[in-house]
């Protein structure tokens, strides 16, 4: 009764309805029915998702931070602090496995700040594994891209650096052979006496004992700087006006004996070379506008950009630095743009070297510069 009512009702809305008949084998069907059935599932598949549910990054952050601030909390406690802020309870299992590993060292010993290649792709509470058995967990992005870096054990940072770390050689030595034990000592000056820094004022390399004993022979004195070359050195400048980049603080030191010297020396008609952008920093950031050098110990941020007025140094000697850098900027605002550019043009023709084992220049400012 209902397949007549039905083809009756179809006749009447339908009037020619036979005309799109298609006869097909009672295998076709089968088929079609098949195929249906697995279009149907296959959506509801997706759209459902199976095993344990992820834990949200947000609370996985909360569990990182809680157990590097408060190393004595346990996982039933950080449970308890999660529920409460969050209001969902977790596993003490799952807690446990985005614990970071507890440590007796002193904090400090184990947390650096580092800048992390294709930083984008990491996120606050991320394991690394530098190999060699060297791991640290990842947090507090800067706005620079860099990041703290929480070590796991007790030994200092320094000693992983050792075993797990690798000598930065140029592109042009990298390129032809790996770093080896050579290189811990060569990419040492020979005034080094403090750990601190994260490069080595590299125009200081030029400098030799043999050097050393001829530059005496012929009267000219030398004095030694304390400075740690920060990581700003490495960082292009990425703003289109100056004023808005950012400049990364350095520590150095001038002690009061030294100051003296170099005041002694300004006195009676010489002049202070500077040795590398790092050193003439310092020593303008411990000169004041009356030209005299004073004592001085602590961080520096100084920008030296073209229209700067230099009160404590007579010169440099500096390596070829690349263009769009804080570093090119001081020596053009020494020596004038124009002029840095034409030499740069030279040493670009002439094959000189750039980077940390690089050629060194003479830098002496006249008056009109």
């Amino acid at each position: 009764m209902g397949d007549r009512l039905f083809w009756t009702l179809l006749r009447r809305l339908w009037s020619h309805w036979d005309r799109s008949l298609v006869v097909v084998k009672p295998d076709t069907v089968i088929e079609w029915h098949r195929q249906g059935f697995k279009l149907l599932w296959r959506r509801r598949s997706r759209s459902c998702k199976v095993g344990r549910p992820r834990i949200p990054r947000e609370h996985i952050n909360f569990i990182r931070s809680m157990s590097s601030d408060h190393p004595e909390w346990g996982e039933d406690k950080i449970a308890e602090e999660l529920a409460a802020k969050f209001g969902i309870e977790h596993s003490t299992s799952t807690i446990r496995r985005y614990m970071v590993p507890r440590r007796n060292a002193p904090r400090g010993d184990q947390n650096w700040r580092a800048f992390i290649r294709n930083a984008r792709r990491l996120r606050d509470g991320d394991e690394i594994d530098f190999g060699s058995g060297v791991t640290a967990y990842a947090r507090d992005r800067g706005e620079d891209g860099s990041f703290a870096l929480d070590f796991a054990g007790e030994e200092p940072v320094e000693l992983l650096l050792e075993r797990a770390g690798r000598m930065p050689l140029p592109p042009y030595i990298a390129a032809r052979r790996p770093a080896d034990a050579q290189d811990a000592d060569d990419y040492q000056t020979m005034f080094a006496a403090e750990k601190g820094a994260v490069a080595a004022p590299t125009a200081a390399l030029h400098f030799t004992p043999a050097l050393m004993a001829k530059l005496g022979e012929a009267g000219i004195e030398h004095a030694t700087l304390t400075l740690h070359v920060g990581a700003g050195t490495f960082l292009p400048v990425k703003a289109d006006d100056t004023l808005d980049h950012k400049m990364h603080a350095e520590w150095g030191r001038i002690d009061a004996a030294t100051a003296d010297r170099l005041n002694a020396v300004r006195a009676r008609g010489g002049r202070v070379i500077a040795v590398g952008t790092t050193s003439l920093r310092l020593i303008e950031s411990a000169t004041g506008a009356d030209g005299v050098i004073r004592p001085f110990e602590g961080d520096t941020a100084i920008f030296i950009t073209p229209g700067y007025r230099f009160n404590g140094i007579d010169g440099l000697v500096t390596n070829f630095h690349l263009p769009r850098s804080t570093l090119f900027m001081l020596v053009s605002a020494l020596m004038g743009t124009e002029q840095m550019q034409t030499a740069y043009a030279h040493a670009v023709r002439d094959g000189y070297r750039f980077y940390s084992y690089g050629d060194a220049s003479l830098l002496l400012p006249t008056k009109e510069t």
